[in-house]
């Protein structure tokens, strides 16, 4: 899952959905390796763009062109088009999204065509931009040049200025298409690829690409075959404009998979005639939210000088946001012989990121090119909530850092890697030329040697992980002031799902277990129980239901819940001194008419529990007809007809987890090593 981008951009979920009646030319979004075909390079630059698998621009396909100051050159370069047949046509329309990265100084880009091959170019839109308009920009334009009207024209992108003053920009979803009087577009959604069990909006993204005003349009959201929920929306959108617009209904599901369709119905009143706005999405309901902490990753080097900024910046940012981040920098190995403290680890995230430049920032493992990450940034990308959940804490003991990481999934994830990273909060034994005498969060080892390990997220399953990191050799200055960071990411789409710093110098915050919640008998209320962690000692408990704190810093290990209707997502989280917490641990019941997830074996007997291979059910006294087997997300995985008074089922090739069989109606919970 990617990232959808998790600032206030949007998830593109296609490219621009043109209308029927509308002739679309080109729609690119640089979804493949290298320079499309029949797109092609002209004047000067020929080596400076490239296919880059990143969002800058705000694309949603996963990749995106980008032009490198390097090699530096002075003038103009183009990236061109294939050759389009405008016949008929006074003018056409040209849409493209763009990040610039910007060094120093000004630039130039603009949209110029040509009919003859590229001999003679015609200028349709330029402007200029500088540091001050760093950053993501939504281009639509109108092309009405002396070539518009002949077979074979071509559009160019082009970029004119000394490249030397640029470190890059970035274009993506260039779309190219003719004009309508009345077209209203459906973009994208907001809508993210995993959501919690309570209720969330749904809001859309649209864009007026006719030439008259939008004044309000009727738009509908599905969830599977359920029924629609449809909505008139007062829009005022003139042509070209693009608004977001949000359904008043929520929407509420229990855990599961799903698809969401999307579609505008009628625009000013009238019947939509174009067949294709619709979008259709699929996504995840997790069973629970956990705290974002956004993890930043920060290269630079002591020899830097643009450096220097950016860390006094980022300096101020964490100040001023104590407790809502992860940080890790890597010292790079240039310009000149780059910081002294560069180590294998940082070269070989450079590689993964593609850095070719310092500064350079990412968040959540979205690039953020030089500039420092703002506290809006900062923020919108903390209150987004995580569904991996992780917690641990390191010790020293003669020059070894002993970390233990746990890992809860509130969704299963695959394709994911733990990454561990040992830091030195303050060092100032790597000054080099730019000035600065002390550095921060600078990175010392890595585990794996940066390439992470490869675990398996389960939904409502916690994994532990324990590292040792012997520090003799390396860059330390002073053990007393280590801190560590762990964090989950997809390794192929870069996405960060969740990090932490570890918990200081201290014992490991183990969770609870054996966690049960049991239906009493007057069926208006159940309890939860469970056992107190392997190690340690805390404090008390904390009972959450459906992501609600019930019950705070309680000292027994049960509570009484009262009967809400319903699933019941039910975690605890055991609570040490200092502010110390575990991972919550994971169970549901469901107290409404569907599936019960209890303990209730009456009428067949269940074994062996815990299960490695097979698990042989047999009944009491009459014959078993059907089982259904439910993940912890309340997913039926598997239906078996029986029609007998035993069944063995082979439950070999299941993950390890949670599993709830539910016999003839009544349902008990399975525990498969």
């Amino acid at each position: 899952m990617r990232k959808y981008l998790l600032f206030s951009l949007w998830l593109v979920l296609s490219a621009s959905v043109f209308a029927q009646s509308r002739l679309s030319f080109i729609e690119e979004t640089f979804s493949s390796d290298g320079i499309p075909t029949g797109w092609s390079i002209m004047d000067l630059g020929q080596e400076n763009w490239s296919r880059w698998p990143t969002n800058m621009a705000g694309g949603g396909s996963g990749g995106e062109i980008k032009l490198n100051w390097n090699p530096p050159f002075d003038g103009t370069t183009r990236l061109v088009t294939p050759a389009i047949n405008t016949t008929g046509l006074s003018s056409i329309s040209i849409s493209f999204k763009g990040y610039l990265d910007n060094y120093q100084d000004y630039h130039k880009i603009g949209v110029a065509t040509t009919s003859d091959g590229g001999a003679t170019w015609n200028v349709a839109w330029e402007d200029t931009f500088d540091s001050s308009l760093q950053g993501q920009h939504s281009f639509e334009k109108t092309v009405s040049t002396l070539d518009v009207g002949k077979e074979n024209i071509q559009l160019c992108i082009f970029y004119t200025g000394d490249s030397n003053n640029l470190n890059s920009w970035y274009f993506d979803d260039i779309n190219v298409f003719s004009s309508e009087e009345l077209n209203l577009s459906l973009v994208a959604t907001s809508f993210p690829n995993i959501v919690g069990i309570n209720g969330k909006d749904v809001t859309i993204n649209v864009h007026n690409t006719g030439t008259t005003m939008v004044e309000s349009f009727e738009a509908s959201y599905q969830v599977d075959d359920e029924t629609p929920v449809v909505e008139t929306f007062s829009a005022n959108l003139a042509s070209t404009e693009t608004g977001d617009f949000t359904f008043q209904e929520l929407l509420s599901l229990t855990p599961g998979q799903y698809a969401l369709t999307l579609t505008i119905l009628s625009v000013n009143g009238g019947e939509d005639l174009d067949m294709d706005n619709v979008i259709t999405k699929e996504f995840e309901v997790a069973i629970g939210e956990t705290e974002r902490k956004p993890l930043i990753e920060h290269f630079s080097s002591s020899t830097c000088g643009p450096c220097v900024y950016t860390n006094q910046a980022m300096a101020t940012l964490t100040a001023n946001n104590p407790d809502k981040y992860s940080y890790v920098k890597y010292p790079v190995n240039f310009p000149g012989i780059g910081d002294p403290y560069c180590i294998g680890e940082s070269l070989l995230r450079m590689t993964y990121y593609g850095v070719t430049y310092a500064p350079q920032l990412f968040l959540d493992g979205v690039g953020h090119a030089s500039e420092a990450i703002s506290d809006q940034e900062l923020n919108a990308e903390y209150n987004i909530p995580a569904f991996v959940d992780i917690k641990g804490a390191f010790d020293i003991q003669d020059n070894i850092a002993n970390v233990t990481v746990d890992v809860t999934g509130l969704v299963d994830i695959s394709s994911a890697r733990l990454y561990v990273a040992v830091n030195e909060k303050t060092t100032i034994g790597n000054v080099g030329s730019n000035g600065e005498t002390e550095f921060h969060h600078i990175v010392m080892a890595m585990s794996n040697y940066a390439e992470g390990q490869e675990v398996e997220i389960k939904a409502g399953e916690y994994e532990r992980y324990e590292y040792s990191f012997d520090m003799t050799g390396t860059n330390v200055e002073e053990m007393s002031d280590l801190e560590v960071v762990a964090w989950i990411q997809n390794h192929s789409s870069r996405e960060v799902y969740n990090s932490r710093f570890m918990y200081e110098y201290t014992e490991h915050p183990y969770p609870v277990q054996n966690i049960q919640l049991t239906k009493n008998d007057n069926g208006t209320s159940y309890t939860v129980s469970w056992d107190a962690p392997e190690q340690g000692n805390p404090i008390g408990y904390n009972v959450y239901v459906n992501d609600n704190l019930k019950a705070e810093n309680i000292s027994e290990l049960s509570y009484l819940v009262e009967n809400s209707g319903g699933l019941n997502v039910v975690n605890v989280v055991a609570v040490y001194e200092n502010g110390k917490k575990s991972v919550a641990v994971y169970d549901m019941i469901d107290m409404g008419e569907g599936v019960s997830i209890d303990e209730v074996t009456e009428g067949f007997n269940l074994y062996p529990n815990p299960v490695e291979d097979v698990v042989k059910i047999s009944s009491v006294g009459s014959q078993i007809s059907v089982v259904k087997i439910y993940n912890l997300m309340g997913m039926m995985l598997e239906e078996i007809k029986v029609n007998s008074d035993e069944v063995k089922i082979n439950v070999s090739d299941y993950a390890s987890g949670i599993y709830f069989f539910n016999v003839d109606g009544k349902t008990v919970k399975v525990i498969k090593n």
